[in-house]
């Protein structure tokens, strides 16, 4: 029992041992404890720090030193830099830094448990100017050139300002000139402007920052030269060949002056093509002696400057020399006729001013002025022609060429020419009194042409432009008016008639008449006053040839003549009036009677006739060729009372209707060669009267009663 119980203290001792040895306590293992230095001597990009390690955690602290981030709570993970093992204080360097920024940073320290950190400390780098360079120039004119920058770096502080400046030395700061071109980095581009045009300038970009102004690297150019800036200065001293001006350069332009004067020409803006001084070169004010000029022309005057980019003119001056009289000369007379010969003059110089009048002048007289008969020609100077005109046959003239200028008129030499003579100058008389075998005419020589006229008369054919081989009257000799009374006609035929004028020249004619013969069927009545007309049966109609003359009423009552217009106006009894007061009106077209003349009960009409009513007019038209048309046939042919042109006029019914024209309400005469109106007898109980008018130029008869009474018209009676 004692061996079984000592055997089991054995064995209960051997197992408990173990299990008493096994359950002794073992030490706890932590990472590390490191505490962080405080901040030193910080720079831009580099600190000092540091720490001490208290505590291994119990085993081996392998690495410590600090870790840093611009992030909160750096770890090993960010940047780190180590020093050395164990415990201790330690001391770190930190490099690499950005300046001007804020870090956060810790002291680590590791063992085999892990990384033990301290508390976390945050400081901030120092700042440093910025980084930039300078763009390139471009754009580069005479006073603006383009450039900029690039802020590759704001030195870890806001870029505040930042262009470019510039100056003609080098190395410009921003105390000289420059741009302003907004905050922050990058690119930016700066428009310089303000430059001189020809100068070298020196630019650099700048970027401020809190620390300070950074600069670019340096740049130079030149900017384009441009023209001189040059005035005129105001012309003295004239002459009428020469003047003094001269120019005051006030800006080079940029580049050296290389030829200055003044230049000038009778156009506008001259240039140094024109004529021209040279005076010299450089800037400043500088004299020009101008020679070589016209007397008496408007010169147009600039100064100017030339340098390597051009030439540059001054403020335009316009002056005029001092004139002189021209010089002219006389050109023999030539192609001398009757009344006109060729002359003219040859202008070697105007005297220095405009000639402004030129020609001929001419006279009966020796040394004949431009206050005697003479031509006006172009002005200007050289040859030129003049034809004269208005001469005299047969007659000496003397003449001389003239020409006028500013300073007065001269005069060429005096030469002579007589004019030729001519055939005389002869008129045709109205042809009148016109019967079936006998007319009137006549004419007028206006001029025997300086030779006596020994033949005159008229001649008519029944072709045109008759000649004295043709049927004709003699009307004797020399000038003046003459009648002509025309026999041996055949009734109802159209004749053509010329007076004629023979002197030693020849025969000369007048105008030409074209008149007609009445038919053979026409008789005579005679009026009150003894006025005779001849008459012509037109259909189952006889009328009067003429229109009424008679100055009485058939009972020998004379018919009142009122010559007062307000007289006239206010009349509602008969009276007459004569075309523009004039009698020998009267004596071809008749008198102009007022409607009250027409139907007084003293009767106006010859002994036997009646003025007609509109129906008896109605009828003559109708048989006439009708309204359109009767008109030509009723009119006297010619010209010789109807104003051309009346080419259809025939008067084939031998009526002779003539434009004696009216007068109207106030007596006042229109229309004569014109238009003819004639009254009717009939009365509408109102103001105003019937009647027919016929004009030149158609075959139209017209008939209405919008007339007042008051008018004068001719009166054409008709056979009871």
């Amino acid at each position: 029992m004692k061996i079984n119980s000592m055997i089991y203290v054995v064995l209960l001792t051997g197992l408990l041992l173990p299990i008493l040895f096994c359950c002794k306590k073992e030490a706890i293992k932590v990472p590390p404890t490191v505490t962080i230095t405080s901040m030193n001597n910080v720079a831009s990009t580099t600190a000092n720090s540091g720490g001490e390690v208290t505590s291994d955690g119990g085993t081996n602290v392998t690495e410590r030193g600090v870790c840093w981030s611009v992030n909160q709570n750096p770890t090993t993970s960010d940047s780190k830099i180590a020093n050395g093992t164990g415990l201790g204080s330690f001391t770190s360097s930190l490099t690499g830094l950005t300046p001007g920024t804020t870090y956060n940073i810790k002291a680590y320290a590791i063992n085999s448990v892990g990384i033990g950190y301290s508390n976390q400390l945050t400081y901030t780098t120092l700042a440093l100017v910025p980084v930039l360079t300078t763009t390139e120039l471009s754009s580069v004119t005479s006073t603006s050139a383009t450039s900029g920058g690039n802020i590759t770096n704001n030195g870890g502080a806001e870029v505040t300002a930042r262009g470019v400046c510039w100056s003609t030395t080098e190395n410009p700061t921003i105390t000289d000139s420059k741009t302003t071109d907004g905050t922050g980095s990058g690119s930016f581009t700066s428009s310089i402007t303000i430059l001189t045009p020809g100068t070298t300038y020196y630019f650099r970009a700048y970027a401020t920052n809190s620390i300070g102004t950074a600069y670019g690297n340096q740049l130079n150019k030149t900017t384009t030269a441009i023209l001189s800036v040059i005035s005129t200065t105001a012309v003295s001293a004239i002459t009428s060949v020469t003047a003094i001006s001269g120019g005051n350069i006030t800006n080079n332009g940029g580049a050296e002056v290389t030829a200055r004067g003044v230049c000038w020409s009778t156009n506008q803006n001259p240039t140094i093509a024109n004529s021209k001084t040279t005076d010299g070169v450089g800037s400043g004010t500088f004299p020009s002696s101008i020679s070589g000029l016209n007397p008496g022309v408007t010169y147009y005057i600039r100064a100017y400057a030339t340098n390597s980019i051009g030439t540059a003119y001054g403020d335009q001056i316009t002056t005029t020399t001092t004139a002189t009289l021209p010089m002219i000369n006389t050109t023999a007379a030539s192609a001398i006729t009757s009344t006109t010969a060729s002359s003219g003059g040859n202008i070697t110089s105007d005297g220095g001013s405009p000639v402004t009048t030129r020609g001929v002048c001419y006279s009966t007289s020796q040394n004949p002025t431009i206050l005697d008969n003479k031509t006006s020609n172009e002005a200007g100077t050289g040859s030129f022609s003049s034809l004269i005109t208005g001469l005299l046959p047969g007659t000496i003239y003397y003449i001389r060429a003239y020409a006028t200028n500013s300073i007065g008129t001269i005069y060429g030499i005096q030469v002579s020419a007589t004019s030729l003579a001519i055939l005389p100058v002869i008129n045709t008389s109205t042809v009148s009194v016109i019967t079936e075998t006998t007319a009137t005419s006549g004419a007028t020589i206006i001029s025997n042409s300086g030779a006596t006229v020994t033949a005159r008369g008229v001649c008519w054919s029944t072709s045109p432009n008759p000649t004295s081989a043709n049927s004709k009257t003699l009307n004797g000799t020399g000038s003046g008016s003459f009648i002509s009374n025309l026999t041996g006609l055949s009734a109802n035929t159209t004749y053509y008639l010329r007076a004629y004028a023979t002197n030693s020249a020849g025969t000369a004619y007048g105008n030409e008449f074209t008149f007609k013969t009445l038919p053979i069927s026409g008789g005579t009545v005679t009026d009150i006053d003894g006025n005779v007309y001849h008459t012509v049966t037109i259909g189952t109609q006889v009328w009067m040839v003429e229109n009424l003359k008679t100055t009485k009423y058939r009972n020998g009552e004379a018919i009142p003549n009122v010559i007062d217009s307000w007289t006239w106006k206010n009349l509602t009894t008969g009276a007459y009036g004569n075309y523009k007061l004039n009698e020998s009106n009267s004596m071809i077209y008749g008198r102009l009677y007022n409607w009250y003349a027409v139907n007084d009960g003293r009767n106006i009409a010859p002994t036997g006739w009646h003025v007609p009513t509109y129906t008896e007019w109605l009828t003559l038209v109708l048989y006439s060729g009708g309204i359109n048309s009767a008109g030509n046939n009723l009119k006297e042919a010619g010209i010789s009372s109807w104003r051309s042109p009346d080419a259809g006029a025939t008067n084939e019914t031998g009526f002779t209707a003539l434009p004696g024209g009216c007068l109207d309400i106030y007596g006042v005469s229109y229309n004569i060669g014109y238009n003819g109106y004639w009254w009717n007898s009939n009365d509408l109980g109102t103001n105003y009267g019937c009647y027919w008018d016929m004009n030149r130029g158609n075959g139209l008869v017209h008939g209405d009663c919008d007339k007042s009474k008051n008018y004068g018209m001719s009166i054409r009676c008709i056979r009871d």
